[in-house]
């Protein structure tokens, strides 16, 4: 590693420390609003955005990069108090010309509210129906189904929530990571960990912090039924409640957002997958 990246690393972790610290008491679920971010980097390259955070998850600075919707990738890191103390940290690292230019993020900013656009959870081509098959009357019934949205899923359908509903806005959000290989960095590395990063990372976008891991993850929120899942709710999968493996978003219509594997590109993937089905161990909501 460069010896400038070295020093910057260093001198934004002793600002961090002196400055970023909240003093509010962790809460008991795990669960905390966040406060102001900074907000640096104009990354074209994924693998720039995940080396930059992951060197900063290293040094103990919970960092993680996302997406914009023009196509470049931004690193957000910190948790102050204030605007301005965000803001006078981030000048500290412009005057040692480590950083270029930073933008500080409330922490009621909304990244993404907007679905992506239309169809982009459609079906793979293998799965959409043949044109005789809604030539039958099964067909016929199906094809019906399908159009006053029963896909099948024994997963009970929700009305949408409302544009404002942080749960929707956090599913939203989500979607907007599918297509971008996620690594989750820092030294701790371990099963299931980066599919708890990129949840994190999205509920962190969404402004509320939650435990690192999913085991821990699971053990916050308000339980929630299957068929009570609603845009948002995160689905936990696993061996049992204490050998938590896997963690997604849902993001409504039977279908949930993930990391699949430790840098694999984040997909959607149906809850009653067979794999998923067999699995599945329950759901935690986060938001009211």
């Amino acid at each position: 590693m460069p010896s400038t990246i070295k020093t910057a690393i260093i001198i934004l972790l002793g600002i961090l420390l002196l400055e970023a610290g909240r003093g509010d008491a962790a809460s008991p679920s795990g669960l905390n609003r966040l406060g102001y971010a900074i907000q640096m980097g104009a990354f074209s390259d994924v693998k720039n955005a995940e080396r930059f955070t992951d060197t900063l998850q290293k040094k103990g600075i919970e960092a993680f990069y996302f997406r914009k919707d023009n196509g470049i990738y931004a690193v957000r890191f910190g948790d102050f108090a204030t605007r301005d103390k965000a803001r006078a940290a981030a000048k500290k690292l412009v005057a040692d010309r480590l950083i270029d230019g930073f933008y500080i993020a409330s922490p009621h900013e909304i990244v993404f509210a907007r679905p992506r656009g239309e169809g982009w959870q459609k079906a793979p081509q293998e799965e959409i129906a043949a044109p005789r098959a809604a030539e039958s009357p099964k067909g016929r019934d199906r094809v019906a189904k399908e159009k006053q949205g029963d896909s099948g899923s024994n997963v009970r359908q929700k009305p949408s929530r409302e544009p404002g509903d942080m749960g929707a806005i956090a599913a939203r959000t989500a979607e907007r990571f599918v297509g971008i290989p996620y690594r989750w960095g820092g030294e701790n590395v371990v099963d299931g960990m980066d599919c708890s990063g990129f949840v994190r990372a999205v509920y962190n976008l969404c402004g509320l912090s939650i435990p690192r891991v999913s085991r821990d993850q699971f053990k916050a929120g308000e339980q929630v039924a299957k068929d009570d899942l609603r845009d948002g709710d995160l689905l936990f999968f696993g061996a049992s409640a204490d050998s938590i493996t896997h963690v997604g978003i849902y993001v409504g219509n039977g279908k949930f957002v993930h990391a699949p594997r430790r840098g694999e590109d984040i997909k959607v993937s149906g809850v009653d997958e067979s794999y998923f089905e067999r699995r599945f161990i329950g759901a935690r909501r986060y938001f009211p």
